[in-house]
């Protein structure tokens, strides 16, 4: 009995911290307790610390220690039992909770990058928008002559093919070339991040010059009405896809560049866990892009009562669901 107290005492805190890990796995919502001195347990390393904890609770038992020591144990191996071999949560659980909550607050995690992001790529395209309606023939030194000339014919209201209504298997054609192009894009932003951040920041810069190009010149050359009416809706989730993969990218170049208190390569191995996740999200948002880009904005015979309130639905929606989302919510492992 006499070695109790050192027993106790030096384990204490890694006790307390595996309960506080459980008191947060087993609560509804998100506990407003600051976390116990031992620090708050990763859900990795749960496995090993409730081993420790059945060790020291046989050891507890065998030196014969008071059934102060003893039950409380008994009672944390139980409660640990139970977590660690809970049946698993169905997969479309898993993914509705990472869409409706861990994805958007993986992006406001990463804000400072986000907002970055958004400004290497927005500023540049507003930008160009609006020196095009000034100068339009600036237009020239971004494209060959050859691809206004593309643009201006496929956006033509006077052209055969346009208005004309696609059949089922020329949608799902469409889909699946939109679904190749938005991901191809996405994911180069997000790849060009890691050599420093570079990468990712030129990308940005570019398709914000790029597609600011192409809407300024279509709007200065009177083909507006129908570029707008196209893009307004799908619009939504692929822009702000690509801003979010930028992110992703600036935050692997900040961790390889400023890694902060880590080690280089614990900073990029954790940027890296947090891009993977936000690429997930960004693929997810870019397939709906391709789907309403097919299925809804090539539908030329919408009119324009429904066309637009809906594509400010579903900008603002998506706008409130990044920043709502997942908040007042327990976090999942």
């Amino acid at each position: 009995m006499r070695r109790q107290a050192p027993f106790v005492a030096h384990h204490q805190p890694e006790w307390d911290a595996l309960a506080d890990w459980l008191d947060r796995r087993e609560a509804d919502g998100p506990l407003q307790r600051p976390p116990p001195p031992g620090g708050v347990l990763d859900a990795a390393v749960f496995p090993s610390a409730y081993r420790r904890v059945c060790q020291q609770l046989a050891l507890a038992r065998q030196r014969g220690y008071s059934p102060a020591v003893v039950e409380p144990l008994q009672a944390l191996v139980e409660r640990g039992h139970r977590q660690l071999y809970r049946p698993g949560r169905p997969r479309l659980a898993v993914v509705w909770t990472f869409v409706a909550a861990g994805f958007p607050r993986l992006v406001r995690k990463t804000g400072a990058c986000m907002v970055l992001s958004a400004a290497l790529f927005v500023l540049p395209l507003a930008g160009i928008l609006v020196l095009l309606q000034f100068r339009p023939d600036a237009a020239y030194l971004l494209f060959e002559p050859a691809m206004l000339a593309d643009f201006e014919a496929m956006y033509d209201p006077a052209a055969e093919h346009f208005g004309r209504e696609r059949d089922a298997a020329g949608d799902v054609a469409m889909f699946g070339h939109y679904v190749m192009n938005n991901i191809s894009i996405g994911f180069r932003t997000f790849a060009s991040g890691l050599p420093a951040g570079l990468g990712a920041l030129y990308v940005l810069v570019f398709n914000g010059v790029m597609i600011g190009g192409v809407a300024g010149h279509l709007t200065a050359a009177g083909y507006g009405d129908t570029f707008w009416r196209f893009v307004v809706t799908h619009g939504a989730p692929e822009l702000i896809a690509i801003v979010i993969a930028g992110g992703a990218g600036l935050r692997i170049g900040l961790a390889l560049i400023a890694p902060g208190r880590l080690r280089r390569r614990d900073a990029l191995i954790d940027a890296g866990r947090d891009g993977a996740k936000l690429c997930l999200g960004v693929f997810l948002m870019l397939l709906f892009a391709a789907f309403v880009e097919a299925f809804w904005s090539s539908k030329s015979q919408l009119p324009d009562l429904v066309r637009f309130p809906v594509a400010a639905a579903l900008w603002g929606g998506i706008l409130w669901w990044l920043w709502a989302g997942g908040r007042g919510r327990a976090d999942a492992d």
